[in-house]
């Protein structure tokens, strides 16, 4: 990957809707170069796909918390994995270091569906408990840094 696979993956992070055409004048190349970029980008996994942000809100989805998986000493994460991903109010999961196995943020309409969360999540083969943390409010999310590496970034 080059600087101008870089600042394509830049420009289509702003604006994932743009045009090879736009993208060629961002990044100084021709539209069908751009194309064929973009195309080897897919192909490598680099760029996994394109989506429209909806707020959660307005899908009735106004409470969202952080939820701790701890797993029991003889749990398979991956079978576990595999159960928290048939749970539908989960939007992400995290395998992570430290105590807890997992962390998963749920979004639910309100309290009664975060506690039908926490106990599906409870259920599961291989959980010992959970701990959750409630989002008061977001201040940003989803933000990713720039394709452009520098020494601000690697901070």
């Amino acid at each position: 990957m080059d600087s101008v696979d870089r600042a394509l993956l830049d420009a289509l992070r702003a604006n994932a809707r743009a045009t090879f055409a736009e993208l060629a004048r961002e990044v100084g190349l021709s539209a069908p170069a751009v194309h064929e970029r973009v195309g080897k980008l897919e192909a490598a996994g680099i760029i996994t796909g394109y989506h429209a942000a909806v707020a959660p809100e307005s899908l009735g989805y106004s409470m969202s918390a952080l939820v701790g998986v701890f797993l029991s000493d003889t749990a398979d994460e991956d079978a576990v994995a595999e159960q928290i991903a048939a749970i539908g109010a989960v939007e992400d999961c995290w395998f992570v270091a430290g105590e807890e196995s997992f962390v998963v943020k749920v979004r639910v309409p309100d309290i009664g569906g975060l506690e039908r969360a926490i106990r599906d999540l409870s259920k599961l083969d291989g959980v010992s408990r959970t701990r959750s943390t409630v989002v008061l409010s977001t201040r940003f999310e989803g933000r990713v840094q720039s394709a452009r590496p520098s020494a601000e970034n690697a901070l």
